[in-house]
């Protein structure tokens, strides 16, 4: 398949290009400051060019493939109203975004991946921002894939990631982690399977 993975060069961008590289997958890979095309989703501007520019390098795309998505942590009182609404464009609208301009962009049993968190199940102190981002994107998944069928599209969300313990481990006391490479396997699943309007949970 022909791949667009947004996010490539974090922790878990890595993995899954890694991952969908190694099924033979061809994909083009963006980020911020790395990757084939540095562009920002945030803007919908540049999503369009992000799709110009993967046409250019290898035609129609088989599947978009997001692992990236900001939010704030801070407890409620300290948030201000800026902070919810670049929570709601770093997670959610750059998403959407990504199914709205794609779903011209990608073929016609073409799909989209994209990511949430535990936290929109199991919120933690000061996570405000991304529960809100993460079941935002989780309930327009569930309805966009109503509309854009027979294109699919699922959403993976982890718990935190094994790797990322020593960073962010004291913000999950008590919750239990999984390894990148389950997460990845949940991208793999929601790419090459068949199954649509679904959240991968992993716990």
């Amino acid at each position: 398949m022909k791949i667009l993975l947004i996010g490539a060069t974090g922790k878990l961008g890595t993995a899954v290009h890694k991952t969908l590289a190694g099924r033979g997958h061809e994909i083009v890979t963006v980020g911020r400051s790395g990757g084939d095309l540095r562009l920002d989703i945030g803007d919908p501007a540049q999503v369009t060019e992000v799709y110009d520019r993967a046409a250019e390098r290898i035609g129609t795309l088989d599947a978009v493939v997001s692992a990236a998505g900001d939010t704030p942590f801070k407890p409620v009182a300290e948030m201000t109203a800026e902070d919810y609404a670049a929570g709601f464009r770093g997670k959610v609208l750059s998403q959407i975004e990504l199914v709205r301009q794609g779903t011209a962009r990608i073929s016609a049993r073409g799909s989209f991946t994209l990511i949430t968190g535990v936290l929109a199940r199991d919120p933690i102190p000061t996570g405000s921002a991304a529960a809100m981002a993460n079941g935002a994107v989780e309930s327009f998944v569930r309805a966009a894939a109503i509309d854009i069928a027979p294109q699919r599209v699922n959403a993976v969300s982890p718990t935190v990631v094994t790797e990322s313990l020593p960073d962010y481990g004291a913000f999950f006391p008590g919750i239990a982690s999984v390894d990148l490479d389950q997460v990845a396997a949940a991208y793999v699943r929601s790419v090459e399977g068949g199954q649509t309007g679904q959240v991968y949970e992993l716990a």
